[in-house]
């Protein structure tokens, strides 16, 4: 069953933003091998053209990462799709995403129906993706700190998503996973790294999987203004 998407319908835009674009981009997602219909709902909906620049608004709807300031990025579509696809295998109701950026990623779990909660490190980009999350009606609730900590006082989460890639796993954060919940998470260095999928067992045990071969901006310790 389609969820029902969560978006205040005056906030998305048409024109070079089109359905008929969006379609596009969704049909060369599905070529990809993402399968799972909720997921390229969401991103056939979610008007993502709204988190990028105007100067990119033209490429909004192209698979490919664009830059959104600060050495940051807007993940590619296709690995929105595959992380979100991976956490829906397992109906996660309440979600933590490290890594908030331009807010898409947030936008899309949050208009699935999830509880999600957000961290982002620098505090410009946080500033814009809220003011993003108002306009479309989302209910997201967000950090500004070190995503590295996570958010305890908010755990356990049934599923973790981070959008920034660490040589290692961040052991606090698997520490925030329910029983049974998942983290998916770009591992490696910083020209490319395995996009794994861990699930958390009830005997303390993690289960480790790997989906793609990607690459992702670093995940830094501290604060920006």
């Amino acid at each position: 069953m389609t969820p029902r998407l969560r978006l205040q319908p005056e906030a998305v835009g048409m024109g070079m933003t089109s359905q008929r674009v969006r379609d596009r981009l969704v049909e060369r997602l599905r070529e990809s091998g993402i399968s799972d219909e909720r997921v390229l709902n969401a991103i056939r909906t979610v008007p993502r053209h709204l988190f990028v620049d105007e100067a990119f608004a033209t490429r909004a709807y192209e698979d490919t990462a664009l830059p959104i300031g600060h050495g940051q990025t807007i993940s590619q579509p296709w690995v929105v799709a595959r992380m979100t696809e991976a956490l829906l295998q397992d109906a996660p109701k309440k979600v933590l995403e490290i890594g908030t950026g331009s807010g898409y990623q947030a936008a899309v779990l949050a208009a699935l129906g999830m509880q999600v909660y957000t961290v982002e490190r620098i505090g410009d980009l946080l500033r814009q993706a809220r003011k993003r999350f108002r306009q479309l009606g989302l209910n997201v609730r967000s950090k500004h700190d070190d995503g590295r900590i996570g958010w305890p006082e908010e755990a356990p989460f049934d599923a973790i998503i981070v959008t920034a890639a660490a040589p290692a796993l961040v052991d606090s954060l698997i520490d925030q996973l329910a029983v049974g919940g998942s983290l998916v998470a770009p591992v490696g260095a910083s020209g490319g790294q395995s996009l794994l999928k861990l699930t958390r067992r009830e005997d303390g045990s993690v289960e480790e999987d790997h989906l793609a071969a990607v690459t992702f901006v670093p995940l830094l310790s501290g604060t920006l203004d």
